[in-house]
């Protein structure tokens, strides 16, 4: 596959990773993706031809070394997005009652091991002059209750990407809110409720393709800011 660009997509079995790794197959990208659930997984990699499946939790050290070996292999990564994220205990509780256990698993999931995998496959991603997207929330920026443990843990991924941007000027990395989405992992922040008024996530693609191809300066972005009133200024 010489010239074929290359993507690595965490969570990459359903939601916002599973229609982003189609979109990108369907454009001629190789994609890997990657997540626990390993039938679903599968069935991702079943819809497309340059699509592999390499199942695993991006928080174990021993799944990440696998991935860097994978990619070192393949030579180069143009892109990779951490999508990938824990929500936390369903119904989520206040911060003053929050299981410490399960908050160190959101923080584990959500931070360290994106900032781990970007560590371990930076090489490729400069090799490619690539591009690295950090899926990020609107629980980041703005107070919700019951959204603390998650919320703060996107807010330190937005911080950790900024940083990033600033130690790797050359690159284009960006953190991605891409609002509310009708994913299972927003009805489990919902428990009971009905969220069939969300749009589903291949309603988001669209603007993550826009920042993909766009490439403007490193920086936090909402899929909103890519639609068809507001990318002129971005094009």
């Amino acid at each position: 596959m010489n010239g074929t660009k290359r993507a690595l997509i965490t969570g990459g079995s359903a939601g916002l990773g599973r229609a982003s790794a189609l979109a990108l197959a369907e454009r001629g990208w190789e994609v890997i993706v990657t997540g626990r659930r390993v039938e679903p997984l599968d069935r991702v990699a079943s819809r497309g031809s340059t699509i592999t499946a390499i199942p695993g939790d991006v928080t174990d050290p021993r799944h990440r070394e696998r991935l860097a070996e994978v990619i070192a292999a393949r030579g180069r990564l143009d892109l990779l997005v951490n999508n990938a994220s824990a929500l936390g205990p369903s119904p989520m509780p206040a911060l003053t009652r929050y299981p410490e256990d399960e908050l160190a698993q959101v923080f584990a999931t959500n931070v360290l091991a994106p900032i781990a995998l970007i560590t371990a496959l930076i090489g490729q991603v400069r090799a490619a002059d690539g591009t690295v997207i950090n899926i990020s929330s609107d629980a980041a920026v703005e107070a919700y209750v019951g959204w603390g443990g998650y919320g703060a843990a996107k807010a330190a991924l937005d911080h950790a990407t900024a940083v990033l941007a600033v130690e790797e000027p050359d690159l284009a990395i960006y953190a991605f809110d891409p609002g509310d989405m009708r994913t299972a992992m927003h009805q489990a922040a919902f428990p009971g409720e009905d969220i069939s008024d969300r749009p589903e996530p291949e309603t988001v693609v669209p603007a993550l393709l826009r920042l993909l191809e766009t490439r403007p300066s490193s920086g936090r972005y909402r899929a909103s800011d890519f639609t068809a009133a507001n990318t002129g200024v971005l094009s």
